[in-house]
């Protein structure tokens, strides 16, 4: 009888530990995607480093527009170079390195401008003229479909401002002007 008694008990603590460890690993996996890495843009400086700081190449941080918040206008500070006397498409004349940034005419003064998220490196040049001479409605944010989520972000270990943070998953943008549920932002 003892011997039984022995083997069912040990039977017993093997499926409970077993039951106990499965039931953590749930939880862990749950706890850590529950959180994501983002931007909080009320903070961030534009100081470049998101370019180089990040793991990936290029970097999973991307500029977005918030259309919402957009004037639409001729001269946009993030757009153009400072002091650019024609207003054209020419490279020449484009802020952003990379020409990341489209400029559509609308009608009379008002141009659309999208961002080529595959051209896109993140610098946050078009974002600093944007809060230099606009409204604000380029804002650096992270990418959630191209960032790998890492523990300890390299960006955030960098960033200067300390505008790197984790966020709830289910509310991942911290926009600047808007609280990021319902804006209307395209990449």
């Amino acid at each position: 009888m003892e011997r039984r008694e022995f083997v069912n008990k040990g039977i017993r603590l093997s499926l409970l530990l077993s039951l106990a460890g499965l039931t953590g690993s749930l939880l862990q996996n749950t706890f850590s995607d529950d959180y994501v890495w983002q931007i909080d843009a009320n903070k961030c400086t534009q100081c470049g480093r998101c370019v180089t700081s990040c793991i990936l190449t290029p970097s999973a941080v991307k500029v977005v527009h918030i259309h919402d918040m957009c004037g639409y206008c001729d001269l946009c500070g993030g757009y153009f170079k400072p002091e650019t006397k024609n207003l054209t498409t020419g490279a020449e004349n484009q802020l952003c390195p990379t020409n990341a940034i489209t400029r559509t005419y609308i009608e009379d003064p008002f141009f659309e401008y999208n961002i080529n998220e595959d051209l896109c490196i993140g610098c946050g040049k078009c974002v600093a003229g944007c809060d230099a001479f606009g409204n604000g409605s380029l804002q650096l944010q992270v990418r959630h479909e191209i960032c790998v989520n890492c523990n300890q972000c390299a960006i955030a270990t960098d960033c200067p401002a300390d505008a790197f943070k984790r966020v709830p998953a289910n509310k991942p943008n911290l926009f600047k002007g808007f609280s990021g549920e319902g804006a209307d932002f395209k990449t």
